[in-house]
């Protein structure tokens, strides 16, 4: 709704679900940087006389600002959240399911999962317990550095395991820069005991892109490929793993003249640009997040990880400068 009257004058547009007010946006003119016009967001957010939402006198759960190219986007139901910057405007269906989610609950219930699986060192554990603990203080980005050989994926794969018993995260994509390291992955999740007897994709949904014949060395599999609507069109009943290569993830955001000068990896036949909203994933793994990239390709890289409005956790066992200019905060390190 346009110019909605608050107490403490109009707001630019109010965004408006099932009968309720969940965000609130202001905008600007392009010549102006948007993120400091928050602050007038939340003065209409203040004067919302008849929202039945009320976080320390904010009475509207979502703000925006924009300028018509930047968005900033500020969830202020809990203090230790920070504005940042999103892709795109959520849509209806994103704003009712990020209302009717539960972070803080959510985090103290992962906090009191056991570890009961053997197969996890002491380390690794110890991984797990720092993102967690990065998760539950309302971080957003995360560098776990661990050194060649000491099982970053099985880390990942048991910390994967863990959010989604917990319902900290639903939709997980993990991106990986190689075919052959993205079939390692599903193998990864498909063996991987998360209860006796039971394997991970026994209990939650694995799914990749296809496969070529050589990116399966000795061990041929059958994956499942992801239904498209899973991308274009998520469910808040949807719980499921993707594995897919970044290039891929390219194409499905920004077409294929994105990965044109990019690598030497060969691209898929039938991946093509499709819609993606911005909350397609809870939770973004970057694996091997070090590497060497051209400024071309370090652009397209940060263009793709900066679509997803999602916790984004990167693995390298090498940081580079410009993965931790990205991820920032190294929240666990093992040489």
């Amino acid at each position: 709704i346009k110019e909605f009257p608050t107490a403490n004058g109009p707001v630019d547009y109010a965004l408006c679900v099932g009968g309720r007010i969940l965000g609130l946006v202001e905008a600007k003119k392009l010549t102006l940087g948007p993120q400091n016009v928050l602050t007038q967001a939340e003065r209409y957010a203040k004067g919302l006389a008849e929202s039945a939402f009320n976080f320390q006198g904010l009475r509207a759960p979502f703000l925006y600002s924009t300028n018509g190219e930047i968005i900033w986007h500020h969830d202020v139901r809990h203090p230790l959240n920070r504005s940042h910057t999103i892709a795109g405007f959520h849509t209806p269906d994103a704003l009712t399911e990020l209302i009717d989610r539960d972070v803080p609950a959510a985090a103290r219930a992962l906090a009191g999962i056991p570890n009961t699986t053997e197969l996890v060192r002491p380390y690794q554990w110890d991984a797990n317990r720092a993102i967690e603990q990065g998760i539950s203080n309302h971080k957003r980005v995360m560098l776990v550095a661990m050194a060649t050989g000491t099982g970053k994926t099985l880390t990942m794969v048991h910390q994967v395991y863990r959010l989604m018993k917990a319902g900290v995260a639903k939709r997980i994509l993990f991106l990986v820069d190689r075919r052959a390291l993205a079939a390692q992955a599903v193998r990864a999740f498909a063996s991987f005991e998360a209860e006796p007897g039971l394997k991970f994709d026994k209990i939650y949904e694995v799914y990749s892109q296809r496969f070529h014949r050589e990116d399966l060395q000795d061990e041929p599999f059958d994956p499942k490929v992801l239904p498209t609507t899973y991308l274009t069109d998520p469910k808040p009943g949807h719980a499921f793993v993707y594995v897919c290569t970044i290039q891929r993830m390219m194409i499905n955001l920004f077409g294929r003249q994105a990965i044109a000068a990019l690598g030497d990896e060969v691209i898929d036949e039938d991946a093509e640009q499709m819609p993606i909203p911005i909350h397609a994933f809870d939770v973004v793994i970057a694996d091997e997040c070090h590497r060497g990239y051209t400024s071309t390709e370090l652009s397209a890289w940060r263009n793709t990880l900066d679509h997803f409005d999602a916790v984004k956790i990167g693995l390298t066992a090498t940081p580079a400068a410009h993965t931790t200019a990205y991820f920032k905060d190294v929240v666990f390190r093992y040489e």
